[in-house]
């Protein structure tokens, strides 16, 4: 079971979803199916090469599961250790910074094409 619908919920078992390439790393989406539009969470293993983008639609909210780093937010770096929790609203520029693990919300569910890069037009 990666991720199976229930009359009334979702149940999604994150370690068997397939890493997918993200601007942070390698992404865990779960709760991406075609009935879900309200939000959908990610488990992000966080990579050295973490790029700079932003959304604009979606919200998301980072928690910070383990290690630790910064999280760069229109330029300005704040720390974040274990428990560390962020909103991030659209059109904000943000990357990770650092070797870590983060829970991702995002709100409504992701979608690929709200990935935008200020080098990408």
């Amino acid at each position: 079971m990666k991720t199976e619908t229930k009359r009334g919920y979702l149940v999604s078992q994150v370690d068997e979803i397939d890493p997918t390439p993200c601007p942070c790393g390698l992404s865990r989406r779960a709760f991406r199916v075609p009935e879900n539009e309200t939000a959908s969470l990610h488990m992000v293993e966080i990579s050295e090469e973490a790029r700079t983008h932003y959304h604009k639609r979606t919200t998301e909210i980072y928690y910070v599961l383990e290690g630790e780093g910064f999280l760069e937010l229109d330029g300005e770096k704040i720390p974040i250790r274990p428990a560390t929790s962020v909103m991030i609203f659209p059109h904000t520029r943000h990357r990770a910074i650092g070797h870590f693990r983060i829970l991702n919300i995002a709100i409504p569910t992701f979608d690929p094409e709200d990935e935008w890069f200020d080098d990408e037009g």
